[in-house]
């Protein structure tokens, strides 16, 4: 058993611990060691774990795992406090970053309010406006991956009672986003590795999210890739123009914004809060 520091980051209400190897040198984990970490009443408390070292080149590397030990993916919220963190570390000196996430090259930059701006590589595998069987009926939905899988929903879409069509939700604080995120996270549609399922409303020219994420397995209060994944949805599907903004479950905003180069999505970008929480020490 051996003692490690940490700290706990919050990203717009996306929380995660995080390790800096250079003061870790001896971490390792595994995926029990992650779910005992991340577990809300017996660990730390954590939607996922960052690993943060100094690389060649690099302000830094990090390496990101799920709260159940997966990995893989991209997960931006992470990344901005990743950022952050850097920035407290002396490692980011213009405000400038650029970074390896799971073996992929970012960039992002601290803005002069205090948020962390994330610049994303371009969405791959869209599809716009399909049906997908869920909650006894079919769901109008679109997918796309911005480096983690993500389906887009609109409540509006979605019926309260399968047997009155005229029973669409409107309320995105009452929609059931763990009953009908888990059935679609799970569909054999997008079988073996699941998706992330997003709920969204747009009031006012915001749009209010609400988002199931897989590796999770629960709703979290903020999801970077899926509030991008979202935000593009509305651009192509009603025309939105960017930034465009987003209220998420904390409460918090996030704005997505992106240019039009040649018809494609480029300069695509996740602005936001991102803070320490507190620092603290565990045994593994």
């Amino acid at each position: 058993m051996k003692q490690f520091s940490f700290v706990k980051l919050s990203g717009s209400g996306n929380d995660f611990v995080l390790f800096d190897k250079k003061f870790n040198t001896d971490l390792t984990l595994n995926p029990q060691i992650i779910r005992h970490i991340c577990h809300r009443r017996f660990g730390v408390g954590a939607d996922g774990i960052l690993v943060i070292s100094d690389k060649e080149g690099y302000n830094f590397a990090m390496d990101y795992y799920n709260a159940d030990g997966s990995t893989g993916s991209l997960c931006a919220n992470g990344a901005r406090c990743a950022i952050r963190y850097a920035a407290l570390t002396n490692r980011i000196l213009d405000k400038t970053a650029k970074f390896f996430v799971n073996g992929n090259e970012y960039t992002g930059a601290v803005i002069d309010d205090g948020k962390i701006k994330f610049n994303l590589n371009k969405p791959e595998k869209t599809k716009l406006n399909f049906k997908i069987k869920a909650f006894k009926q079919l769901i109008n939905a679109s997918f796309i991956d911005t480096g983690s899988p993500h389906v887009v929903i609109n409540i509006k879409d979605v019926l309260k009672d399968e047997k009155n069509l005229n029973s669409f939700y409107t309320e995105i604080d009452s929609f059931p986003v763990y009953e009908i995120g888990k059935e679609i996270r799970y569909s054999k549609d997008f079988s073996p590795d699941g998706t992330n399922v997003n709920f969204f409303v747009m009031k006012d020219d915001m749009i209010y999210i609400r988002t199931y994420e897989r590796g999770v397995e629960d709703e979290t209060l903020s999801c970077g890739t899926g509030s991008v994944a979202t935000a593009l949805v509305n651009y192509y599907t009603q025309n939105l123009k960017p930034p465009i903004k987003l209220k998420v479950k904390s409460e918090d905003l996030l704005e997505v914004d992106f240019k039009i180069t040649d018809q494609q999505i480029t300069e695509l970008s996740l602005t936001g809060p991102a803070v320490v929480t507190f620092n603290g020490e565990l045994t593994i």
